[in-house]
This record gives C-alpha cells, sequence and structure tokens, in this order.
C-alpha cells in the first residue's frame, strides 16, 4: 500500500516562509509524477504545482509562481513545496498526490494516492 505523510505545515505571518514535505513510501519513487494541491475552508482543492519525472515543473498560474518551488529527492522519496512570501490568502490544507504516469498532471482526479494533508495557516 503506497502512502504519502506530509509535514512542515503551521502557523506563520504573512511575508514568512515554510517548506513542506511529503514522503512516499513503498514503490519507485522515481516512476511517480507528483503534485501539490490546496483547499481552503469551503473550498474545491486545486492544484499547486506538480513536478514530473524528469524534474519538470508546472504551477498554477500568477498565484505562486515565483513564491512557490516544488522540487523532488528521489534518494529520499521525498517531494518538498517551498514557500515563500506567504500571504493570508495561502491559508489552507495542503496535499500532496501521486501517480504512475509519464504525464504531469494538473488535476485531481489524475492522482491515485494522497497524504493526509497539513495546514498552512498564514496570518496578516
Amino acid at each position: 500500500q503506497v502512502q504519502l505523510v506530509e509535514s512542515g505545515g503551521g502557523l506563520v505571518q504573512g511575508g514568512a516562509s515554510l517548506r513542506l514535505s511529503c514522503e512516499l513510501s513503498r514503490g519507485v519513487f522515481s516512476w511517480y509524477v507528483l503534485g501539490w494541491f490546496r483547499q481552503a475552508p469551503g473550498k474545491e482543492r486545486v492544484f499547486v504545482a506538480g513536478i514530473a519525472r524528469d524534474g519538470g515543473t508546472v504551477y498554477n498560474g500568477d498565484s505562486v509562481k515565483g513564491r512557490f518551488t516544488i522540487s523532488r529527492d528521489n534518494a529520499k522519496n521525498t517531494v518538498y513545496l517551498q514557500m515563500n512570501s506567504l500571504r493570508p490568502e495561502d491559508t489552507a490544507v495542503y496535499y500532496c498526490a501521486a501517480d504512475h504516469d509519464t504525464a504531469l498532471h494538473t488535476e485531481a482526479r489524475d492522482y491515485l494516492y494522497w497524504g493526509q494533508g497539513t495546514q498552512v495557516t498564514v496570518s496578516s
């Protein structure tokens, strides 16, 4: 059974940084495409960033591009989301996701495995 375990969330002030980590257990990590999603209270889960098997990345629009960076360490079976210059509107539960594929996904329905989520709260 593949499991994803996120860590690194917390309560920070606006302008601060956080690094989220997500470790995958079982399977060949390098075969997975990986993504980060977030879900604010009362809203749908939305794509934040994704990273392909070859390290190629994609981000969701201007809201996070330039502030957030996704990366992967295949030796540690871990995907990261470095979040800088955090804003109150970044407050959400952040989820990592994984799937076997060669193509990078941006839709939640295309990911097979999900972590339990980690809360990020940014105060103004």
